[in-house]
Parts: structure tokens; sequence; C-alpha cells
């Protein structure tokens, strides 16, 4: 899917390398050097997509981000930086950028990334649901019920609401960091290796093979999909 995206990196070989991996996917780039002059771009025009550093001269990602969101732009933002610990990740987050993603990274985890969020943005979730039904497993959400092959399966409710969230967004790729902002609401304590239990847990109970599961599937480096 082609896109318009705005690169604001202050690190020019960075921007260059991003800018040709982007354009040779089919992409416009568009790229400012420090936090000022992204704002302003990103203000002034329209953008499917912000590449977004952290540490800019002039305004810092987090300040240029709280100001999009405060103005009522909603641009996906994916955060770009050298910091990778838990709190920045969580600070980026909670004021409104989409996901996060710490230097040094794989060209290929980015572009994954990049396409999950373009697709998120394009693509409308299914809606609220109150049963659904899969294989031989019927879910009612409204009664927190779970039936596989006509037999009861105990879901607890952090399961449950893992399962609706992914199934209202079936065939997108949802983060980590997406769950655990909108099932977790980062609950002190919750990493992104609950969200991985979770979903073991619920392959137990629901895939005919756990280990080669059909319906609740991993994309690498980047979270999970619920395949319809």
């Amino acid at each position: 899917m082609s896109a318009r995206i705005l690169i604001v990196e202050d690190e020019p070989g960075l921007v260059m390398t991003l800018t040709d991996m982007l354009v040779a996917e089919g992409h416009e780039v568009d790229a400012a050097p420090d936090g000022p002059a992204g704002l302003r771009k990103a203000l002034k025009e329209r953008y499917d997509l912000i590449i977004l550093d952290v540490m800019l001269p002039g305004m810092s990602g987090f300040d240029v981000c709280r100001t999009l969101r405060s103005q009522g732009r909603d641009t996906p933002v994916l955060m770009l930086t050298a910091r990778g610990r838990v709190a920045d990740r969580v600070v980026g987050l909670k004021i409104g950028a989409d996901d996060y993603l710490a230097k040094p990274f794989a060209p290929e985890e980015l572009s994954a990334r990049i396409e999950a969020l373009l697709r998120r943005a394009r693509k409308e979730p299914y809606g609220p649901l109150e049963r659904f039904e899969f294989g031989d497993v019927t879910v009612d959400f409204e009664h927190g019920v779970a039936l596989k092959a006509g037999q009861p399966v105990p879901l607890a409710g952090k399961e449950l609401q893992l399962l609706r969230y992914l199934v209202e967004r079936r065939g997108q790729t949802v983060s980590r960091e997406e769950l655990l902002r909108s099932v977790w609401e980062y609950s002190s304590g919750v990493t992104s290796r609950t969200v991985d239990v979770h979903i073991a847990w619920l392959r137990q109970k629901l895939e005919d093979s756990p280990q080669s599961p059909r319906w609740i599937q991993t994309v690498r480096g980047v979270g999970y999909r619920f395949v319809p």
C-alpha cells in the first residue's frame, strides 16, 4: 500500500537510509531535521504516517506528538529512538504515539510495523461483537461463555478481552504495545511478556494445535493477528 510518510529525524544518514527503503516500497517520503520543522510540516501537510525521533533539536518528539494530538491531528505516529527503557515507551504511547521502535532496529521490523499502522489506519475495525464462531469454537462475549466442540472452555476475564480485541480487528496485525494499552491499560507490573502468556493460554484452550496455531498467529517482531 502506497503512503505519504514524514520522517522527523536529525541523523542525515538514517534519513537517507529510511527514505531509500520507503521509496523502494512505493511510498512518498518527506523529511524534517528537527522538532519545530517537523511539527510545521505535520500541521500544514497531510501524511498517512509520521516516523518521529524522540531526541530532536529544538523540540522533543514527545512534545511534537503531544502538540499534534492536542490540535486534533490523528495521523499515526511511530516513535523511533535510541531510548529503550520501558518508561520511555510508556510515555510516548500515553501521549498519543501509535507504536514505538528502539534503535538499532531491523529494517524488516520497521517495514512490518509501518505496514501494520497503515493498514490499521485505513481499515475500520469490524465493530464490537456479542458472539463469534471460528472452527469448532463458539464464544459468547456478552455472557463470557466459550465452547469448543460443544464443551465449555473456561476463559478468564483478560483472556476474553484479549480475544475479543483481536477478533474485532481480525486480519489486522496488532502490536503488543497496542494490546498493553487497550486491553490492560498499562496496569502496574504488566509487560509485553504478559501479552505472550495470555496468547499462549488462549491457544492452549482454543486451538487444535497450539504449537502451530491456525487462528491466533504471531507476526514476528510486531505482535499478533487473528486470521479469519
